[in-house]
């Protein structure tokens, strides 16, 4: 099974992961770290080396952060290694229901793909989904 850590600013991650469980049941193997002001560089590498231990069962992981050129972003990048650590951003509640439920079905390059299409997919807005809707009528 591919394991998942996900590095946010403050407890978004810990959060999103709860809100995913709400809706698919308890999963395991994914992980937060966050991210507080206060916190130094080596901490946060500590955090996630700890994490990325704690999820690693030899099928790869993904990293989810919340947004490109962050803090989360940026310290994460230094633990990509190919085809064994991504490291994708703009996490969604999609994004990790879709992963959640198709991690142990394909390669962690397969699954990186299905998940960003999936989150990029999910983010919608309404004005648009509505007009849409009234013109078919």
């Amino acid at each position: 099974m591919i394991g998942a850590i996900i590095v946010t600013h403050g407890s978004l991650g810990e959060e999103i992961i709860k809100s995913a469980e709400m809706i698919i049941g308890q999963q395991e193997k994914i992980k937060s770290v966050a991210i507080r002001p206060e916190d130094s560089e080596a901490t946060i590498r500590e955090n996630i080396t700890k994490a990325l231990n704690e999820v690693d069962e030899g099928k790869g992981v993904l990293i989810l952060t919340d947004m490109f050129g962050g803090t989360p972003s940026n310290l994460s990048l230094c633990f990509f290694e190919e085809n064994r650590i991504e490291v994708v951003t703009g996490i969604n509640l999609p994004m990790l229901i879709k992963f959640s439920t198709e991690r142990k079905k394909g390669t962690l390059s397969e699954i990186v793909s299905t998940i960003k299409e999936y989150g990029q997919k999910h983010i919608l807005v309404a004005s648009q989904i509505l007009k849409k809707e009234r013109s078919s009528l």
